[in-house]
């Protein structure tokens, strides 16, 4: 289990995993709905200290005030880096953490030497934006239903994406993700709405795309959310990257859905190799 650390940040404190190692640390960024206990997998898959909050609004930083968005969410954790040793570091970026990882590097340059961005952090062409708001409903009604702690433990058994992937560490993510029982998951809807909103439409991370980059990797899961094709990336619009930024290394991802490409061994395997070669 990792060990808990407050940071100050804007209105109260960060709470941030931290898994302790004997190499440079990692940064690790969740996604939108997700919390730091999406890292054990790649915590144990490295020799290297990994560090991982639970951004403003989700896990145990889901009383932070506002403002939230994607450009907060890189202020945070650059008071993450900060507070832990303040050296530039590999940022690892998980679907909506690759988006905040990407505006970290953009605007703090100083603090990250590389990043991996996994299943996340690459524009999503305009004809997939409006799908992609569309998939916010069925998540937000999740985080707004009470839960008994088996009841939301059998909601993930039964979720397609952890069909032949549920384990202890998927077990233990869905606990952490439920502080209370009865009770909500502690995701904050209409935080989760507004960042979704904003990192599909807001400038932030439109603006990030403009500023030099560090070596970074693209990890591509070919199946998405329930574990069905094409992913959340399609095949053609990652190739269409690959010929837009010739910089950026793609590697595709066999055997994983948007979930177990970091929820799984066998994807927190690529994401450890990924870190090893930017780092």
């Amino acid at each position: 289990m990792p060990d808990p650390l407050d940071v100050p940040v804007s209105g109260g404190t960060l709470r941030v995993a931290a898994w302790s190692g004997t190499g440079a640390p990692v940064l690790a960024i969740h996604g939108i709905t997700s919390s730091s206990r999406s890292w054990p997998f790649l915590a144990g898959a490295l020799d290297q200290a990994v560090f991982a909050p639970d951004l403003r609004g989700r896990g145990r930083s889901n009383r932070l005030p506002g403002p939230t968005g994607i450009a907060q969410h890189a202020e945070d954790c650059a008071a993450v880096v900060e507070a832990t040793g303040g050296v530039p570091l590999v940022v690892v970026g998980h679907s909506m953490g690759g988006f905040v990882a990407t505006v970290l590097a953009a605007r703090r340059p100083d603090l990250v030497r590389g990043l991996v961005l996994v299943d996340g952090g690459l524009p999503f062409p305009a004809a997939d934006e409006e799908a992609t708001l569309a998939g916010l409903r069925p998540i937000k009604q999740r985080l707004l239903t009470t839960y008994t702690r088996e009841g939301y433990r059998d909601w993930f058994r039964g979720h397609p994406a952890f069909a032949r992937d549920w384990t202890p560490e998927t077990e233990e993510y869905a606990d952490y993700d439920l502080p209370e029982a009865p009770g909500r998951p502690s995701a904050d809807a209409d935080v989760v709405e507004s960042d979704q909103i904003d990192m599909v439409q807001g400038t932030a991370f439109a603006d990030a795309l403009d500023e030099p980059m560090p070596p970074r990797v693209f990890l591509h899961a070919s199946r998405g959310f329930a574990d069905d094709p094409p992913g959340l990336y399609p095949r053609p619009t990652v190739d269409e990257y690959a010929v837009r930024w010739p910089d950026l290394d793609i590697r595709h991802v066999p055997d994983v859905n948007h979930y177990t490409i970091v929820l799984s061994r066998r994807g927190a395997a690529a994401v450890a190799q990924a870190v090893r070669d930017v780092g």
